[in-house]
């Protein structure tokens, strides 16, 4: 290892203290004095080459860490605009939000007959709920105008049925005014516009609009 570092020193030395004509005169000088001088001269250009090794590398170091900044900021694939694109995306994903936030609900929910109007059910616009689901099968309900269920109509139709009406019609009977409802669990016929609660056997709920 000492080996080595007196060869790099030695190399040093020949790059960066011989062209110096005040470095070759500090070592020469021993040669009209006495060996001590000889001793501190070599040791002093020793220090200096060690020093300026330091400073060789470390200018290096900067260096290379500069090409590699600017090699960065070079590179094809590296777009400045991609902050902007992000805080751009960000802002479209909330007014996405704002837009398909949560919907409005039946405030109170109705059924009714097929000349009542769907829609957002409230107390002075009084609609029938389109968006019903029930909370029991976790179904949506389905509505026929101008159908009503026939007595024959069971749970286990429905079940096998729900919701394809070329399957469900065949317990559907024609009945103008009326509107057929339906889950996988529940059924009505509905001639006027009813409040959903006076039924309590019903599980069905707004599904927001």
């Amino acid at each position: 290892m000492a080996k080595d570092l007196d060869e790099l020193l030695d190399e040093v030395e020949s790059k960066f203290c011989r062209p110096d004509p005040l470095r070759l005169g500090m070592v020469e000088r021993p040669r009209g004095g006495g060996g001590g001088g000889g001793i501190l001269s070599n040791d002093q250009n020793r220090a200096e080459a060690k020093e300026n090794l330091r400073s060789t590398e470390t200018f290096k170091k900067e260096h290379d860490l500069d090409s590699l900044i600017n090699e960065i900021f070079e590179e094809p694939n590296f777009d400045k605009k991609c902050f902007k694109l992000k805080s751009k995306s960000s802002g479209n994903t909330s007014v996405r939000a704002s837009i398909q936030g949560p919907g409005k609900s039946c405030s109170p929910v109705y059924l009714g007959g097929s000349a009542v109007p769907c829609g957002i059910g409230t107390n002075t616009s009084q609609r029938a709920c389109d968006h019903l689901r029930c909370i029991a099968c976790d179904f949506w309900v389905v509505s026929y105008d101008d159908y009503g269920w026939d007595k024959s109509c069971d749970y286990l139709f429905l079940r096998n049925n729900m919701p394809e009406f070329h399957k469900l019609k065949t317990k559907l009977v024609k009945k103008k005014g009326t509107r057929a409802y339906a889950c996988q669990c529940s059924w009505r016929t509905i001639e006027e516009l009813t409040d959903l609660q006076t039924d309590h056997h019903l599980r069905w709920v707004c599904g927001k609009h």
